[in-house]
């Protein structure tokens, strides 16, 4: 199942208090760009987070899964609400992948 438009936008609405959040079409899904650099993946209706130790100690909870069959583990990142939150989240990842 591919995510819808309109919850790939709120996310990037939602992760916008970072930087410049891009999204690209992938595979049938997202992949998720801040500043040009890609922090992770939206499947399924799903955000997911490249897995970092600076994104860890921000997370309120690790959870690790696969964004589809046969990927690596990604942080899941079930709330998606919280604008501040993923905010903080994206920046602090961002330090370990540029």
């Amino acid at each position: 199942m591919a995510s819808n438009a309109d919850f790939v936008q709120f996310v990037a609405d939602q992760c916008s208090g970072a930087g410049e959040i891009t999204v690209k079409k992938m595979f049938g899904d997202y992949g998720i760009y801040c500043e040009g650099i890609i922090f992770g993946l939206i499947c399924d209706n799903r955000l997911y987070v490249k897995p970092t130790k600076k994104g860890r100690d921000v997370l309120k909870a690790v959870e690790m899964q696969k964004p589809y069959e046969g990927a690596k583990d990604y942080f899941y990142i079930s709330d998606v609400e919280d604008r501040d939150y993923l905010a903080l989240l994206v920046r602090e990842t961002l330090k370990e992948l540029s």
